[in-house]
């Protein structure tokens, strides 16, 4: 299990257009990772749009918000582009929920990860840590507070 202070694993994942995306790019600046069941499900898409809603919140916070399901990169690419969503969607497709096991969120037997939010800072140090059950929605005023105690 992950707490808070302890060093994110790093992951290599492709995003929507298949290129590759490696948390450890990120240095420098703070990373919010978004893990979720499955693209188009509502609460998914709620809790997405939101976010984008909320951009100039996180770009305020210097962070880079990360979407992972198991989800394809095709899925991802038409969530995207029918939501307009700006993150950058994350496929953990093959082998099926790895990097999602990586971070305790996993649901072997339903093959999808619960809703587990891991704020990341400059450093790659976990600042912040949020799961729920897939039909439970997060808050994201949890996340803007998590946010704050990263250092800029």
């Amino acid at each position: 299990m992950l707490n808070i202070g302890d060093t994110a694993p790093d992951f290599e994942l492709n995003d929507e257009n298949g290129k590759a995306t490696k948390l450890s790019s990120f240095r420098g600046q703070n990373v919010v990772i978004v893990f979720y069941p499955l693209d188009f499900s509502p609460t998914c898409t709620k809790e997405l749009t939101g976010m984008a809603s909320h951009k100039d919140k996180y770009d305020a916070a210097h962070a880079k918000i990360l979407g992972i399901s198991v989800d394809s990169k095709w899925t991802h690419a038409a969530f995207k582009k029918s939501l307009g969503l700006e993150a950058s969607l994350l496929a953990d497709f093959q082998p099926r929920g790895k990097v999602a096991q990586q971070y305790g969120v996993y649901m072997e037997a339903a093959g999808i990860s619960k809703r587990g939010t891991f704020i990341v800072d400059k450093d790659g140090i976990l600042r912040g840590i949020t799961i729920k059950e897939p039909g439970e929605m997060r808050s994201e005023e949890d996340y803007f507070a998590q946010l704050a105690s990263c250092p800029v």
